[in-house]
């Protein structure tokens, strides 16, 4: 049942009501089999960034009757980029690098699809960066060349980053909704016990390794 609308005056910025996103880690990378099943999780360390840029919804105007008639929308993609200092050896062959002998890697190589998760911190006036997170859970991502560019050491050395745009294609998702790239979930929303199972399955556990439940498997989780 929908909660009943409330009644009075707006109150902006209430105390305990004034959140804000921060930070990103727990990277982890899924290599799928040939069934589309997201297993072989390997932790991504150095993880720096990760942007989300959807893209597509955009509208095409209908004219008729010497009127806006209507508007069409394209379908909305998800894509973004991945920035690091260093990627898991795993991640090679989805960045077309192939390695027929230890140490010897050959680029230019076809690229293979991945499925990708991190973590970002929910905070607000009161708890500070300790109110909660989200997950993040990407699926069919495909990373595009990347830049690497590679200075000399001189008096302020920096380590350089890697990055990767990447696109993605959905997997399918009952109950109704369309394909999905992208999952979120919101710790300070969801039941404890789901969330602590879903953690089991993305990050492993004793005698089970890390991998990444399908749109479907997930929504299942927290249907209670």
């Amino acid at each position: 049942m929908t909660a009943p609308a409330p009644t009075g005056p707006l109150v902006w910025d209430k105390v305990g009501e004034r959140f804000y996103e921060t930070g990103v880690d727990r990277g982890v990378l899924y290599l799928p089999d040939n069934a589309g099943v997201y297993g072989k999780g390997v932790a991504w360390n150095g993880l720096v960034s990760v942007t989300e840029s959807p893209s597509g919804a955009e509208a095409s105007p209908m004219y008729a009757d010497n009127i806006k008639y209507l508007n069409l929308v394209s379908a909305e993609e998800f894509g973004g980029t991945i920035e690091a200092y260093t990627y898991p050896e795993e991640f090679g062959q989805c960045d077309g690098t192939a390695s027929p002998a230890r140490g010897v890697y050959v680029g230019q190589q076809s690229r293979k699809t991945f499925g990708f998760s991190y973590r970002t911190r929910k905070g607000n006036d009161v708890a500070g960066n300790d109110l909660g997170y989200k997950l993040h859970l990407a699926y069919g991502a495909l990373a595009a060349p990347s830049e690497k560019g590679y200075t000399t050491i001189n008096d302020s050395p920096e380590p350089i980053t890697f990055s990767w745009e990447f696109s993605t294609t959905g997997v399918n998702v009952g109950n109704g909704l369309k394909p999905t790239a992208l999952i979120t979930i919101d710790s300070t929303e969801v039941d404890e016990a789901a969330l602590v199972a879903l953690e089991e399955e993305l990050y492993g556990k004793a005698g089970t390794a890390a991998s990444l439940p399908l749109p479907d498997e997930v929504i299942a989780m927290f249907d209670v």
